[in-house]
């Protein structure tokens, strides 16, 4: 069983930066991929980013080159870095996890980018 906690979510200006965390209890060695995805208001829950245990990563198109992301297996921790938020970047940020077990989610993080 994985549970996950997202945290970071704020109110911040366009052109501004977040980092989004997501604690994953036990160890995310077995955890064989993990994501952010994100539902703005009205909107279906999209992915954002993905990296798998290699280290390869994948970004949607609307957010490559603006955000990051990563994971600390020693703190078992993931991350999302977003700069240059824009105003489309308002929506819930959930953390997600899938491993031999099962697909995980969290409870999501606000994120409201205003102008």
């Amino acid at each position: 069983q994985v549970q996950l906690v997202e945290s970071g979510g704020a109110l911040v200006q366009a052109g501004g930066s977040l980092r989004l965390s997501c604690a994953v209890s036990g160890s995310m060695f077995s955890i064989n991929v993990m994501g952010w995805y994100r539902q703005a208001p009205g909107k279906q829950r999209e992915l954002a980013a993905v990296i798998f245990n290699g280290g390869t990563t994948n970004y949607a198109d609307s957010v490559k080159g603006r955000f990051t992301i990563s994971r600390d297996n020693a703190k078992n921790t993931l991350y999302l870095q977003m700069n240059s938020l824009k105003l489309e970047d308002t929506a819930v940020y959930y953390c997600n996890a899938i491993n031999r077990g099962g697909n995980y989610w969290g409870k999501g993080t606000l994120v409201t980018v205003s102008s």
